[in-house]
């Protein structure tokens, strides 16, 4: 199941919608199993699944969205790198790409066992095959996902990354530019970049908690034409509610198609903004109650919001402290204008939590 290697494989459960489960749907779920009350069917009673190409069915629907330029993207003459991981990567992406009119694809770890090739989540220091592999075949772009094909992250035709944090960005920019006042809606530990280019558009840039179901909440909420986090994750409903990469993909293809220019020169139409990943391990969950008290005693702030453990808006920067749903840590994100202004800002976090 997503990024996580084989030995912590697991299921992801779906309402019947196709959405990912709500914090209150999954105590209901827990609620029952605990009490038992449930019945299993007769064996004259199981039901069946049929099985159907739904990968077609998707790119079908995919390829049927106005704003997906198939033809624009075709007469383009693209090459393209993908690092299909060793998992479905390797069998969506190609397909897509080749329904949009994209003949010349290069596709390395290709083989699909599911023995992932590399660290699968799509970072920059994991991903120094692409990155090679661009330059040499002197490709347009790289393509990576991870093995459930919901994160996206680019390479440029240099064999830099584009940045898995602006994957997002590009695409909003896009959207927007075809909805403008319409919202857009990120959570809290992505990058200001998705505000600017929100201003661009006169549109409102709403943040919830880190989570995908928190963003398709508030998306529902506000009206949201677009959405998605800062790891690569795109959410666009006039498809369906859920993160996926393969529309993310058509989607920025049909922008990049019509601009004429290469990727490490889009990039550098968007503000450059530096972001650090932290974590620190904690021993009871109390001690964090406190910590948040003393981030906001210690730290000079313009606002703070607490609806994901606490976020702080600073002078050209920000910070975001939150207990991961997965681990006995504290997650750390800050993002500054600089390398060193989000370097001092951790050590000061850092000694206010030690």
């Amino acid at each position: 199941a997503s990024h996580n290697p084989e030995e912590w494989n697991a299921l992801k459960l779906l309402n019947y919608k196709g959405e990912f489960l709500s914090d209150e749907d999954g105590k209901q779920i827990f609620n029952l199993s605990n009490n038992y009350k449930f019945c299993y069917a007769s064996v004259n009673k199981l039901g069946n699944i049929i099985n159907k190409n739904y990968l077609s069915t998707h790119i079908e629907k995919i390829l049927k969205l106005p704003l997906v330029k198939k033809d624009n993207i075709a007469k383009s003459n693209l090459k393209i790198v993908v690092d299909g991981i060793n998992s479905i990567g390797a069998i969506a992406v190609p397909k897509l790409l080749k329904s949009l009119g994209v003949n010349d694809i290069i596709v390395i770890n290709d083989e699909t066992n599911g023995r992932f090739s590399h660290n699968p989540e799509p970072l920059e220091e994991h991903l120094a095959e692409i990155k090679l592999k661009v330059k040499e075949e002197k490709a347009h772009l790289g393509i990576v996902v991870d093995p459930d094909v919901d994160r996206l992250a680019l390479i440029c035709e240099d064999g830099s990354m584009f940045g898995e944090e602006y994957t997002l960005v590009v695409v909003a920019d896009y959207v927007l530019k075809h909805n403008k006042g319409r919202s857009v809606v990120t959570n809290l530990s992505s990058t200001s970049a998705i505000n600017y280019v929100a201003q661009i558009h006169n549109s409102p840039c709403y943040r919830s908690a880190v989570g995908e179901v928190n963003v398709i909440k508030l998306m529902k909420e506000t009206n949201a034409v677009i959405g998605g986090e800062g790891n690569g994750g795109i959410i666009y409903p006039e498809l369906h509610f859920g993160r996926d990469a393969l529309v993310g993909i058509a989607l920025f293809l049909s922008y990049f198609s019509q601009l004429k220019i290469n990727m490490s020169e889009l990039r550098k139409k968007y503000p450059d903004y530096y972001m650090i990943k932290h974590k620190v391990i904690l021993n009871n969950t109390k001690d964090f109650e406190q910590i948040k008290e003393k981030l906001k005693n210690n730290i000079k702030y313009k606002s703070v919001n607490e609806i994901d453990g606490i976020w702080l808006n600073l002078e050209n920067a920000w910070i975001h402290c939150r207990l991961s749903n997965t681990e006995p840590i504290i997650r750390i994100y800050i993002e500054a204008n600089t390398k060193e202004q989000a370097i001092t800002i951790l050590k000061n976090v850092q000694q206010i939590i030690e």
